[in-house]
């Protein structure tokens, strides 16, 4: 790669990271999360190992999901509690859910102190987890009941045992099929086979209970009595895998003997797509089984579930628990209580299955360790991956980071030591690395309004011509995302935002992808008024689709983007579908680039292999690269070899280059080389530190107040930039504000941060937010 100016590259990247467009609300004048800085400034004690059980009437400090910045006394029930018990307590005229943190200060009248209403019939919290919820709010400043809250996310834990009624598919006819009817048939084949109770399927479904009880009168829905908890199905570690190839069994014995020693240890598990990951670190799943631990498996996309899913019960002939928001409420009330009762041997699930009560959490999992999504970016914002090694550390556990195209910290972490790394070098089988070529579309000659240039069009009939699948990859959702009037000139933007509206063609509307805020699409400009005179600009993956139509009448065509399912459970379907070979032609965004297995696909095409290399992100070229190599990695899986095209008007490009040549740790010594000279992540640390309120002037005094009082932060050598309206500087009628703060990678930098911002009292509706190690620099 060609070397840049690091001094330079992070004058460009403090300005474009001030320009972050997501925002969080961590404290506000106007609720009672104003004091969670002053919480930092005063952490909470960590839990008394000394003190196990609290006969009656003793006093307990109690931790509540109420946004409050100090533990509350309470007196113990009658029989007692645990440490880490999880009571219902009053507060004020409320019932408040809350844990048992240790023994109480009592440095107040006793006889004012309340009593525990009751203890909850759930496991109670192990003190490892006590401790990191702890270190968890320390190192992202965030409030101990926010960290609570994240770990009790399921409904209804305060209810007693007893049976309800289920209701699942039946095998009667529905009769006379109205469409509440569909709603409710299709919601549960959706979800293939859960249970729901009569108000969830009601709710989901759209319709009034009535609907439901009509149909379960018809046998075509089953009303079921139950207990609230069913046990899980057991999984059996000793059922016998897939045969293993020489370099799969090499990896699967250095993770079985590492989890044979029993202590916590991060190993980097990199192999190339396609060349079977999933199978060595499923040994992996059945070695911590046999010893009687738990495992956790993290997926960055509800969508790769199902495949999973499918290939867990194969190996270990049953379905593992599943936690994730597609699932429904009654099942993750269900698997909450189990994953701490020790009865879920086997968890798979999105980032927030981590703040699981495991009973003995032995593996963890985090497969395709570099995607984006694993970074929390509202609420408590937190990294997964990171928390995970956190979480491991903690427990004795082994994680197991797996990826393609590993994220330059998990690489840098390996060359330094802390980690250890395996690696996959072949595809399994019969199957080869994919041809990646770029068109350089320089030399295209190219009609007006279209995207597929002749080169890519030519290279998609041919594979139709054999009875292969074709993929066309381009990360833009809905139509267009512009819509220009060609009277006036204006661009329709969000009443709500500063950002543009996108068409989506598919539901008929305009949308924000800020704020979600929908309208019908017009007929006329709204500056000028002015008829038929709006055009779409630009393509997104409905435009595509409509393209690739007209020019291959005759394909099937499926397009996959999120906005176009109802559900996590049908986009699963429609993967699947792809995957039987239903479809021709695949058109998606970077939904399509992890972990899907389609046989019979042979070309990727990637309509704009340019758009990530745009602006001053400190990651782009890291994300362009891994990006393109993990779809390009989607061509070629099965025994007929694939290829990979990747239009470009950069075919010079260093990054572009690198992906082409597959030159994997030459792109990682570049990109080290770089970061390293500029003081920059993963070699410096970084914060993000979000201002917004609905007065402007106000958003800015409060910047430039902070700004001028940086001592804290001058005192530990780090730098502050800003404040700086963002790109998008307006979003739900919210200005919004930003400052970059960067430190040396030893410096204390948490504390600092606590002690700048702690002695700020917003006022009005002023919010700020503070985002550790932040992801997103655009």
């Amino acid at each position: 790669m060609a070397k840049k100016n690091p001094s330079l590259a992070f004058d460009g990247l403090a300005l474009a990271w001030l320009g972050l467009t997501s925002y969080s609300v961590m404290r506000s004048a106007s609720g009672p999360d104003t004091a969670q800085s002053q919480a930092r400034l005063e952490p909470l004690p960590p839990p008394k190992a000394t003190r196990s059980f609290f006969d009656q009437g003793e006093l307990v400090a109690v931790l509540t999901t109420q946004p409050l910045d100090r533990l509350l006394d309470y007196k113990a029930p009658e029989g007692g509690c645990f440490a880490g018990a999880y009571v219902e307590v009053p507060l004020g005229p409320r019932k408040v859910m809350g844990v048992v943190w240790g023994a109480g200060s009592g440095d107040y009248d006793r006889s004012r102190v309340r009593p525990v209403i009751r203890v909850l019939d759930v496991a109670p919290m192990r003190e490892e987890m006590q401790v990191f919820l702890g270190r968890a709010a320390d190192y992202t400043l965030t409030p101990m009941s926010a960290m609570l809250r994240l770990a009790t996310r399921a409904p209804g834990l305060s209810d007693p045992p007893s049976m309800r009624k289920v209701y699942r598919l039946g095998n009667g006819v529905a009769g006379r099929m109205t469409d509440a009817r569909r709603r409710v048939l299709d919601t549960l084949s959706d979800y293939g086979g859960l249970s729901f109770t009569l108000g969830e399927l009601a709710e989901t479904a759209g319709v009034t209970p009535s609907v439901v009880k009509g149909l379960v009168k018809l046998d075509a829905v089953r009303e079921e009595d139950s207990p609230r908890d069913l046990p899980l199905p057991g999984l059996d570690p000793t059922r016998r895998g897939k045969a293993l190839t020489k370099d799969q069994a090499a990896a699967a014995a250095h993770l079985g003997a590492a989890i044979d020693d029993g202590r916590y240890g991060t190993t980097l598990l990199k192999g190339v797509t396609g060349s079977g990951k999933t199978e060595v670190y499923l040994e992996a799943v059945a070695e911590t089984l046999k010893r009687g631990r738990q495992a956790l498996v993290l997926l960055p996309e509800i969508a790769l579930t199902a495949e999973f899913l499918t290939r867990v019960e194969a190996r270990f002939g049953a379905r593992p628990a599943e936690w994730h928001s597609g699932v429904t409420m009654t099942e993750r009330r269900r698997i909450w209580k189990m994953v701490g009762q020790g009865d879920a041997q086997l968890v798979v699930g999105a980032r927030s299955a981590l703040f699981l009560p495991f009973r003995d959490l032995g593996l963890i999992i985090v497969d395709e360790e570099h995607d984006t999504s694993y970074k929390q970016e509202d609420g408590v914002l937190y990294n997964a991956r990171d928390m995970a090694v956190l979480r491991a550390a903690i427990c004795g556990a082994r994680v197991v980071l797996a990826s393609a195209t590993p994220s330059l910290e998990s690489w840098s972490n390996v060359q330094a030591g802390k980690y250890d790394m395996v690696e996959l070098t072949s595809r399994f089988g019969a199957a080869v690395m994919p041809d990646m070529r770029a068109i350089d579309m320089r030399a295209e000659q190219m009609q007006a309004g279209r995207w597929i240039s002749p080169t890519l069009q030519a290279a998609i009939a041919d594979r139709l011509a054999r009875g292969e699948q074709a993929m066309l990859f381009m990360n833009r959702r809905g139509f267009a995302p512009v819509t220009l009037c060609r009277a006036c000139g204006q661009q329709i933007g969000c009443r709500q935002c500063d950002a543009r509206m996108v068409e989506h063609r598919f539901l008929k509307r305009l949308m924000c992808h800020q704020c979600g805020e929908t309208t019908p699409i017009p007929t006329t400009c709204p500056s000028c008024g002015v008829a038929d005179k709006l055009a779409p600009v630009g393509p997104g993956v409905e435009r595509m689709g409509e393209e690739a139509a007209a020019l291959f009448p005759e394909a099937r065509i499926a397009v996959l983007s999120s906005d176009l399912f109802a559900s996590a459970r049908a986009l699963k379907e429609g993967i699947e579908k792809i995957a039987r070979g239903e479809a021709d032609i695949i058109i998606g965004t970077q939904l399509v680039a992890k972990g899907h297995n389609f046989p019979l696909l042979t070309l990727v095409g990637v309509i704009d292999a340019d758009l990530g290399l745009q602006g001053s992100d400190l990651r782009a070229a890291e994300r362009t690269f891994q990006l393109m190599r993990q779809v390009a990695g989607r061509a070629g899986r099965s025994d007929k070899p694939g290829s990979a095209l990747l239009q470009t008007f950069q075919p010079e490009h260093p990054v572009i280059c690198a992906i082409l040549s597959g030159d994997e740790d030459g792109f990682w010594r570049a990109e080290a080389a770089e970061r390293e000279a500029a003081g920059v992540p993963p070699f410096g640390r970084m914060a993000g530190i979000i201002l917004s309120g609905t007065d402007v002037a106000q958003v800015f005094d409060l910047g430039n107040a902070l700004a001028r009082s940086d001592a804290p932060l001058r005192e530990i050598g780090a730098q502050v930039f800003g404040p700086a309206p963002a790109p998008i500087a307006r979003i739900r009628g919210r200005h919004r504000v930003r400052l970059l703060v960067k430190a040396a990678k030893g410096a204390p930098l948490q504390d600092a941060l606590a002690r700048w911002t702690g002695a700020l009292r917003l006022k009005g509706d002023l919010r700020l937010s503070i985002d550790i190690d932040p992801q997103s620099f655009y």
